[in-house]
């Protein structure tokens, strides 16, 4: 089994280095992978101690046990989860491998679609974004 894509049940979302990302640190948006270098626990779902959010290597400290976040190092209640970063949305809803998914979840697909109109308007997102086909 690789680690480049799967899916995380507990903050509904696609993790794995395939997945490119936004640092979920409310103050940051340097773009990352969702894969095990930059999790919180330092395992998938964040392990024991991690609240399995994902940052950037400015946001994830190491202190008795796996890299955390400075919530979980401080023992309080995650950050909440960023959305997708623009490249991911742009690539499930155009890339020929997401066609199967696309037609099971036509409802997931209009969804990722407001999103990505929504984020073009932001400052991360215009960068990055394109229309998708």
């Amino acid at each position: 089994m690789g680690w480049s894509l799967g899916y995380d049940s507990n903050w509904s979302r696609d993790i794995g280095y395939g997945v490119p990302a936004i640092c979920d640190h409310p103050d940051c948006n340097k773009k990352i992978d969702r894969g095990l270098a930059h999790i919180c626990g330092g395992e998938p779902y964040g392990g024991e101690s991690g609240c399995g959010l994902y940052f950037c290597a400015n946001h994830l400290y190491v202190a008795k046990g796996p890299i955390r976040c400075a919530q979980c190092m401080d023992g309080h209640s995650p950050f909440i989860a960023k959305p997708d970063h623009p490249d991911w949305i742009v690539w499930k809803l155009e890339h020929a491998s997401w066609q199967q998914w696309r037609d099971e979840n036509p409802a997931e697909v209009e969804r990722m679609k407001s999103t990505l109109a929504a984020m073009s308007a932001t400052p991360l997102a215009a960068e990055t974004i394109k229309e998708p086909k």
